[in-house]
């Protein structure tokens, strides 16, 4: 696993958004064969979606030859509902790049057997050849995906209901009432997300320090899902400074120092 410390979330932005150019160039996608991410949603990915706006219109990327598979969505809201992830990501993200329509997946929240849209969800990815690079945030309570503490570690494509800290959190989205935010979604499961060939997740703000330490010092458990990236062959972490605050020193001084050479955002696309 890597460990990419960034002074601040702008700067991780950068970073992270520099390594999507960078594998999607390296991979030359075509029609045939498209590069796949798996893209989440919410406020982590917000500033990285921001940076690969600004690339593609510069040039720098492409999205035409790019298949994507968002990682969850609302159970009850349809893709016109204005907090439901299909409409969070085309106003965020897809509308302002040359992405192909038919070229995005996001689960279907008003599908009427929700376990038959799970099952198909999950053989697409299949179909799809896997996730080449998967994107993630993590939750306050070290949540990947809505993957919420306890979750087993060998899950698939599924219903999850959410608790209350996801539901509270989340709340901020629907005009502060809890009341409001849907209680069940459906989810990429923790095996899904494993199968990916490579992982990357955005940790930033002090507020999830707690999962950054269990996710690169604690053991691998259900009850913080993001600790499995630990077992991943191809893992990333890319955080900022304040995220670190519960790594010892050690840990903090360590990754610094073996990832010297690559905390530099522009090295990347060199």
């Amino acid at each position: 696993m890597r460990l990419i410390i960034q002074p601040n979330a702008d700067q991780l932005a950068q970073w992270a958004a520099n390594y999507v150019v960078s594998k999607i160039n390296k991979a030359k996608p075509t029609a045939d064969k498209p590069f796949v991410l798996g893209l989440p949603t919410g406020s982590s990915p917000l500033g990285m979606y921001k940076k690969l706006i600004k690339m593609h219109k510069e040039g720098l990327v492409s999205f035409e030859n790019v298949v994507t598979f968002n990682l969850d969505e609302y159970i009850g809201l349809d893709a016109k509902h204005p907090q439901s992830y299909h409409f969070f990501m085309w106003k965020t993200f897809f509308e302002h790049i040359d992405i192909k329509k038919e070229n995005v997946n996001i689960p279907c929240g008003v599908a009427e057997d929700v376990d038959a849209e799970c099952q198909a969800y999950e053989d697409k990815i299949k179909a799809a050849g896997g996730i080449d690079l998967f994107i993630g945030g993590v939750g306050s309570d070290g949540h990947i995906a809505f993957n919420e503490p306890g979750s087993s570690l060998a899950s698939r494509t599924r219903i999850k209901t959410l608790t209350t800290k996801t539901i509270v959190a989340n709340s901020r989205f629907f005009d502060d009432d809890v009341n409001l935010v849907p209680k069940t979604a459906i989810t990429v499961g923790v095996g899904t997300i494993m199968e990916s060939k490579e992982i990357l997740l955005l940790v930033s703000g002090a507020h999830k320090a707690r999962s950054l330490y269990h996710a690169v010092e604690g053991p691998v458990n259900q009850m913080w899902t993001v600790s499995t990236i630990q077992l991943h062959r191809k893992g990333i972490i890319v955080c900022d400074y304040d995220a670190c605050s519960d790594l010892t020193v050690g840990t903090y001084k360590y990754f610094l120092d073996i990832e010297h050479d690559n905390l530099n955002p522009d090295s990347l696309m060199e």
